[in-house]
């Protein structure tokens, strides 16, 4: 019997992966406009960088800021595309009106959830590897000092805090079928803003630090930085995967809770239709 359990949850757990990869089938072209525009935002980063060097920068150093730059934009670029993937799957569920279905299957939502996130932290790998690719070569890019062990380590910890916020933030097309989808949005523009990809949180105004601190994107992009740029060692990232690892326990926990209470509301309430 239990033999049969985990097969079907683990058929249920490929099939997830298998559902979300048609939809990307189904809508590639705007999957190569996202791209696109992934490109372009990593390119004009790395060119705005560049362009420095014509206002008069003195001691400043250019490469660092420019690799800098590059690496805030490459590792947003696919943190930011692993939150959508999570955070829009409810959305996706609603636009194909499968979202019924999905519901009463008779499979656990664990297993929906880790086949759901499994394809955009593979998905947003695989997009992210080819704007990296891209990049490189026209900025001549050096990350011959990179500690790839520490910068390895870094992104597997973090994908834990990172899956429990998509999945806290797909919770709100279930609340909200009508606002949900912008709301999502918006707090993707708040981790924009407040976790440093572009410049050191310490600029940032005091109320904005105090998001910025709960913020596990914050320490991820921190981290990744001393590993890829400083080429620094586990020991010297100590300080970003310690609450990295107090986030997953927390968020991931948390997700799962929240998201099942919003089940049971959305069925309750009827929310379980394309319109809402």
């Amino acid at each position: 019997m239990m033999m049969l359990t985990l097969r079907r949850e683990a058929h249920g757990f490929v099939g997830f992966i298998e559902r979300q990869k048609n939809l990307i089938k189904r809508y590639w072209l705007w999957e190569v406009v996202w791209l696109i525009y992934s490109l372009v935002s990593v390119l004009s980063i790395g060119y705005l960088a560049a362009g420095l060097g014509s206002l008069g920068t003195g001691g400043f150093d250019l490469r660092q800021a420019q690799l800098y730059l590059l690496v805030g934009a490459l590792l947003w670029a696919y943190l930011s595309i692993v939150f959508i993937e999570i955070t829009f799957s409810v959305t996706w569920e609603r636009w194909e009106g499968t979202i019924e279905y999905t519901f009463m299957a008779p499979v656990r939502r664990l297993t929906h959830l880790l086949g759901i996130c499994t394809f955009a932290l593979l998905y947003g790998l695989a997009r992210t590897l080819v704007v990296l690719l891209i990049a490189m070569p026209l900025f001549h890019l050096d990350l011959s000092h990179a500690n790839l062990v520490t910068a390895i380590t870094v992104m597997a910890v973090s994908t834990f805090p990172l899956v429990g916020l998509g999945i806290l933030a797909s919770v709100l097309p279930l609340l909200s079928p009508e606002r949900g989808e912008q709301m999502t949005v918006a707090v993707q523009g708040v981790l924009l803003l407040a976790s440093g990809v572009y410049y050191p949180v310490s600029v940032l105004p005091g109320p904005v630090q105090a998001l910025a601190h709960v913020s596990p994107l914050t320490y991820t992009l921190e981290g990744m930085r001393a590993a890829l740029i400083g080429g620094r060692g586990l020991a010297a990232v100590a300080s970003d995967l310690l609450p990295l690892l107090l986030m997953s326990l927390v968020l991931v926990p948390l997700g799962l809770a929240v998201f099942g209470w919003a089940e049971r509301r959305a069925k309750r309430l009827g929310l379980l239709k394309r319109s809402g």
